[in-house]
């Protein structure tokens, strides 16, 4: 029988149930999405015109478009963040002053956006994130410098005296902070791990942009200031501003009122602050507050990959992939009742695929589902896929079938557990017993692993007196070899189609035992016909499909995924050493385990993100402990970290967040900002003991006269990342427990600083360990 076929069958994909061909376009570092994706539209636009009506072009499994979703969110809540800042700079400057003290931003974006080009960092979504949170944190030099300069002309001094004078009296603290936070953010470009390197963004733009704010801040924004100020001098005050002023100083005068009772009950106040810093530590530790190593990010793309068993014909294979579609169908027609839009954009099936099988075969398939985007569809991704398995239910022929994104988090599968030993029949047996008790986790699904069963095969053992008559292993091998799996014979072109002749057995002839018992092996010399059963010995048998090794010992790794919003990876991780592996150690002694994944990035990346803020810390205790000549003045200022970690915790919890690596990047970058104020108020505290008050009366005025500098410094953060921290979009999730962090920490800080460093600079006075002379000067 002469056939004319492919040359494997199962190397096929259909597209919307028709034949397909697939063109992938990938990119290298340098050149922009977005600008590659308008010409693939517009080549598909200009090729579809030329094509026969049965032929179409497609766009599918499209990775960049969500890019510019995701840009595009950013740049509006960048708006509007601005606009907030704006606002609340008019309120407490006028138009002129605000204008000017903004202006700051532009120039400093500009400018950093061509030293970025030089660093090879382009605008992407983690670009894009850090610039949106320099909106508060660069403001802060400028914001000093521009009230400093707002209280010298309230002196009468000409405006620019006051630019000169004012810039002055705040130079030491401003580069102080400059410094500190440099010595944070130098620290975060060394992250370890994926998540680290990923990171890696964020430090090194608000670096590049905080480094030139600095520098427009004192050689810019004064000239600026004290030529609005000679042309603002005699406008009157608006009612809104009038207003806004009158309830600032009823403020202003009870917060300063506070400070003075507190600091007589300094210690039971003190008490109480580490109480409420012990209690966030504890929702942390409990528990309460989980930590995760990175949020999920609503994608676009679903995925169903088939794995049946080895030797399944890919008639089989077709059979449960009618399930499969004929499931998500139903999944589509219950979504479009329900919101009168269809949910599927296309569905695409390859044969023979299967990412996370390690191997090809027509036993494998892959059906990807595009999705409406996640700023449109009504259900989250985990939702959909939910429904996917309930309209499938279980599929007795098939081993596994995964349904899930098909694009891995930055901190690595959820679970990806490697178990290593000699023996493959005890790794079998762990295995399956650690995916059943894994499986009985809520929120677990998609658990498999890499040691499978292989076709069932015959081996064949010589028999004595084989090689007597002439026959070897290897002569019977290459017979069977070319009867059962075919030999090329032939290659010719017809047309312009190039064929292969490859000649075998009809099937009619290889579908029964009897016929491999009785094969006839032809005699190399004499031409002899002898049955196979006569000269070998055949045994049926079955191995496994693929054998692993790490570092020479023979390994089987478990895989499985983890719903965010239903279970959390370090509290299954945490309960499963608990409960489940010391028995299971006990059982198979000669098994080792090793975590790999998220439950091993995860730590990785915060052992160094928290090696990193140690070198920061140091870094800081050593420049204010030259600066003030003092090794305990530096603690009243770093107080004021563990005051933004009870926001960062009690924000988490509040938003109902996790605690992941955006967040403790949010937290790591608070510890270079919320010491700013710190450095002020106790150059301010110092300065006043100097002019000859009492340590209790300069630390109250010290916080009364930074009051206004602390809490504008602070609003302009918060109001520029709050449009961020209510953002509904999906895209927004990575980015929602930064804004967190960062939001919640100078929240606390603020509220706290101005009664805690007095506090604690009397307390330290009371002690003798703060040594209070009068010709202290700055």
């Amino acid at each position: 029988t002469i056939i004319d076929s492919f040359e494997k069958a199962e190397d096929k994909a259909t597209y919307n149930n028709m034949p397909t061909a697939f063109l992938k376009i990938r990119k290298n570092s340098q050149d922009d999405s977005l600008r590659i994706l308008e010409q693939v539209k517009g080549f598909i636009k200009h090729e579809q015109q030329g094509l026969p009506e049965q032929v179409f072009f497609n766009l599918t499994q499209d990775f960049t478009s969500i890019v510019e979703d995701r840009i595009a969110l950013l740049i509006s809540n960048a708006w509007q963040g601005l606009l907030l800042v704006f606002a609340v700079m008019w309120l407490f400057f006028g138009t002129r002053y605000a204008f000017w003290v903004v202006m700051g931003l532009p120039v400093s974006f500009l400018a950093s956006a061509f030293i970025l080009a030089q660093w090879g960092i382009s605008i992407n979504m983690l670009s894009m994130v850090a610039l949106l949170l320099a909106l508060g944190i660069l403001m802060d030099d400028a914001i000093v410098i521009s009230e400093s300069i707002g209280k010298h002309i309230s002196l009468g001094k000409t405006p620019v005296q006051a630019a000169i004078d004012g810039t002055m009296a705040v130079k030491n603290g401003v580069l102080s902070s400059y410094v500190t936070t440099l010595c944070i953010f130098t620290d975060l470009l060394f992250l370890s791990g994926d998540i680290g390197q990923l990171l890696f963004t964020i430090p090194a733009v608000l670096l590049s942009v905080i480094t030139i704010s600095l520098v427009e801040a004192f050689l810019i924004l004064p000239h600026h200031l004290q030529h609005s100020l000679q042309h603002a001098s005699d406008q009157p005050l608006s009612k809104v501003r009038q207003q806004f002023s009158r309830y600032f100083e009823k403020l202003h005068l009870t917060v300063n009122s506070w400070v003075k009772k507190l600091i007589i009950y300094r210690y039971l106040f003190i008490g109480s602050v580490v109480g409420v810093f012990v209690l966030s530590v504890s929702l942390l530790v409990s528990g309460i507050v989980n930590f995760s190593a990175f949020p999920n990010v609503e994608g676009d793309l679903l995925q169903a990959r088939v794995l049946m068993p080895v030797g399944s014909s890919l008639a089989q294979t077709q059979q449960t992939i009618d399930k499969i579609t004929s499931s998500i169908k139903a999944v589509n027609k219950q979504y479009q009742n329900d919101y009168q839009t269809p949910l599927i954009q296309g569905m695409t099936v390859h044969y023979g695929m299967n990412a996370d099988a390690f191997e090809g075969g027509a036993h494998l398939a892959t059906v990807s589902v595009d999705l409406l985007t996640a700023e449109q569809r009504e259900q989250s991704i985990n939702q959909i896929a939910e429904l996917w398995r309930e309209h499938l239910g279980i599929v007795p022929d098939a081993l596994n079938i995964a349904i899930k994104e098909p694009v891995i988090s930055p901190a690595g599968r959820a679970i990806y557990i490697r178990l290593q030993g000699d023996d493959l029949a005890s790794l079998s047996t762990a295995s399956h017993q650690l995916q059943n008790w894994l499986s009985g986790y809520p929120g677990v699904s998609n658990l498999m692993d890499d040691l499978r069963p292989g076709k069932p095969e015959f081996t064949l053992n010589l028999k004595p007196g084989a090689f007597a008559l002439g026959l070897t292993a290897q002569e019977i091998a290459a017979q069977l070899r070319a009867a059962y799996q075919g030999i090329e014979v032939l290659e010719t072109a017809i047309d312009l189609e190039t064929y292969e002749v490859i000649v075998k057995l009809d099937d009619a002839s290889k579908d029964e035992l009897a016929d491999f018992d009785y094969f006839p092996i032809i005699h190399p010399v004499s031409g002899h016909m002898i049955p196979l059963v006569n000269v070998a010995k055949i045994r049926a048998t079955r191995d496994f499909s693929r054998i692993q090794r790490i570092n020479s010992q023979r390994a089987v790794t478990i895989y499985g995924d983890i719903d965010a919003e239903i279970n959390n990876t370090q509290a299954i991780f945490q309960d499963l050493q608990n409960t489940f592996l010391p028995e299971f150690i006990q059982q198979h002694p000669d098994i080792s385990i090793h975590f790999e994944g998220e439950v091993k990035e995860g730590p990785l990346t915060r052992n160094s993100m928290r090696n990193s803020m140690m070198m920061g810390l140091i870094g800081i205790f050593a420049l204010l402990s030259l600066q003030f000549r003092s090794y305990s003045e530096p603690i009243l200022v770093m107080a004021n970290i563990p005051l933004a970690f009870i926001g960062v915790i009690f924000g988490h919890l509040m938003m109902g967040l996790d605690i992941t690596m955006p967040s403790l990047l949010g937290f790591v970058s608070l510890a270079g900002i919320v010491v700013n104020d710190s450095i002020l108020l106790v150059e301010f505290v110092k300065k006043h003991i100097a002019e000859g008050m009492s340590p209790h009366q300069a630390a109250a005025k010290a916080s009364s006269e930074r009051f206004r500098a602390v809490v504008l410094t602070s609003l302009t953060t918060i109001v520029g990342l709050t449009p961020l921290l209510f953002e509904q979009s999906p895209q927004a999730q990575i980015l929602i427990p930064l804004a967190t962090s960062i939001v919640f920490g100078i929240l606390s800080s603020t509220l706290l600083v101005l009664f805690v460093v007095p506090c604690l600079y009397t307390i330290l006075e009371d002690l003798n360990i703060v040594q209070i002379k009068q010709s202290d000067s700055l």
